[in-house]
């Protein structure tokens, strides 16, 4: 159970990421898919006309960056050290890019002349209106957010020189620590007479540390 639980949690913290970046992939793609801005327009001629812009159009980078998140997720399973901070730079980037359009479309008002652009308009006609749509650009907003998230959890990435130095450092640290265990456990046993037993798991870790638990003095066992 013990060493099960330090597995878990690592398991655990590299989840998130992953978690965070399809999250961030999915939004940033399904905005993608959405109507962001509707334009209106006449020539003059006949009757007005309705061009829906979508965000592939009104910004065409939010699909390369979706699939630019989803490559992020495979990396990231690959990278270590130094390169998942590059990693967590790239996705720093790809969420400042995917989140500067969408918060000007939340705060700001459509450019009439980029959505004539956009729409392919004649030079003759004029644009009416042009109505932006909230809820795509808040799902992009929420897909940035979710990829700079990522960035900042895959920055504070334990380095490969770390995991080693933890990995050799860990069984010494425990030994010491059950055998601290085992002795405070029988120093209370035997102040309070019917204080508190050790228990079949901190005798076998004892044991296995070197230590006897039964012993005050918490010395180690000769094994020579």
């Amino acid at each position: 159970m013990s060493t099960q639980a330090p597995v878990r949690r690592r398991s655990g913290r590299a989840a998130v990421p992953v978690a965070l970046l399809l999250l961030g992939a999915v939004c940033l793609w399904g905005s993608s898919r959405m109507t962001w801005v509707a334009v209106t327009s006449s020539d003059g001629l006949g009757e007005a006309r309705s061009t829906d812009l979508l965000g592939s159009t009104w910004a065409p980078a939010s699909t390369p960056l979706a699939l630019a998140l989803l490559a992020a997720v495979a990396a990231s399973f690959a990278v270590k050290g130094w390169a998942s901070r590059v990693l967590a730079l790239l996705v720093g980037l790809v969420a400042i890019g995917a989140g500067f359009p969408a918060a000007q479309a939340v705060g700001g008002d459509v450019d009439a002349k980029k959505a004539a652009v956009l729409a392919e308009l004649p030079g003759r006609a004029e644009v009416l209106t042009a109505q932006a749509y909230t809820l795509p650009a808040v799902l992009a907003l929420i897909g940035a957010g979710c990829a700079f998230g990522a960035a900042v959890i895959l920055v504070r990435k334990p380095t490969a020189r770390k995991v080693l130095s933890s990995r050799y450092d860990a069984p010494a640290a425990r030994r010491d620590e059950v055998a601290q265990r085992a002795k405070s456990a029988s120093e209370r046993a035997e102040e309070n007479g019917e204080g508190e037993d050790l228990t079949e798991r901190m005798l076998w870790d004892a044991i296995d540390a070197g230590e006897d638990p039964t012993d005050r003095s918490g010395t180690r066992n000769s094994e020579d």
